[in-house]
């Protein structure tokens, strides 16, 4: 029998943890003690040294595929915090053992008082999913993406087609533009970096490359990003079929800028 899901508290803000080289680790969370949701462990040290400091208790972990760099801390985690649900594809659970709510596309769950919504964006992987949270009590809907949409970018296709990826795009754009995208990644300034290479004579990349490149100065993360902003300027958002996401895809892939 699987564990209740914790509806306790109201979720109120979303911080990251930056792990690894390039990693962000997401944390669900309200004002005080109380309840958590990490998204995408890909270490444990850091994410529970940053939980106990703030005295915070992991209720669960959202995974949005099984790589390494994603679910990497989660073992560690549940030794930590043993009554922690872990929530993933449930197509995925060779990959991703350790879930103890299977999901899939068009599933509704309740967070931390927040309603969650699971999206199927197979692309990157197989079984990709994404977690989005409706805006609530004058919160902006957050987005967790994982690998399938970047500031400025999109997921290398490991093991779905363009026309996956360009359709699990599409979907992620219909959301509000207000909604946060929390990717998994900072991989921001080489992205638009490459979409003023392509784009030379658009303003919008440009402008957004050097807000991006100043916050880079500063050791700032460039994350959040929004679902209207990645409308405005990320190609792989704007390609109007698979055979243009294709296309972007390959000269991103060569790209050495």
């Amino acid at each position: 029998m699987q564990p209740a899901l914790t509806t306790a508290s109201i979720a109120q803000r979303v911080s990251l943890i930056p792990v690894l080289n390039d990693n962000y680790v997401f944390v669900l969370h309200g004002d005080g003690h109380g309840p958590a949701v990490v998204v995408d462990p890909a270490v444990a040290e850091p994410v529970s040294t940053w939980l106990e400091q703030r005295g915070l208790e992991l209720s669960a972990i959202l995974q949005t595929h099984h790589h390494h760099d994603h679910i990497g801390g989660t073992p560690g985690l549940l030794e930590r915090w043993p009554q922690a649900a872990v929530i993933a594809n449930g197509a995925d659970q060779a990959r991703i053992p350790l879930q103890t709510h299977a999901v899939q596309g068009g599933d509704q769950l309740e967070l931390l008082g927040r309603a969650v919504q699971v999206m199927a964006v197979p692309g990157h992987t197989a079984h990709h999913i994404a977690f989005y949270l409706p805006p609530a009590a004058g919160d902006r809907g957050h987005l967790f993406c994982g690998d399938t949409l970047f500031a400025a970018g999109c997921g290398r296709l490991f093991e779905g087609t363009p026309q996956q990826m360009q359709q699990s795009l599409q979907a992620l754009a219909a959301l509000p533009e207000s909604t946060l995208v929390w990717c998994a990644h900072e991989y921001t300034a080489g992205n638009l970096r490459w979409a003023a290479a392509q784009q030379p004579g658009d303003a919008a990349i440009q402008m957004r490359l050097a807000e991006v490149e100043a916050l880079r100065a500063k050791g700032a993360a460039t994350i959040p990003s929004s679902i209207g902003l990645e409308k405005a300027t990320n190609l792989f958002v704007q390609a109007r079929d698979a055979e243009a996401l294709r296309r972007l895809r390959g000269s991103k892939d060569l790209w050495r800028g």
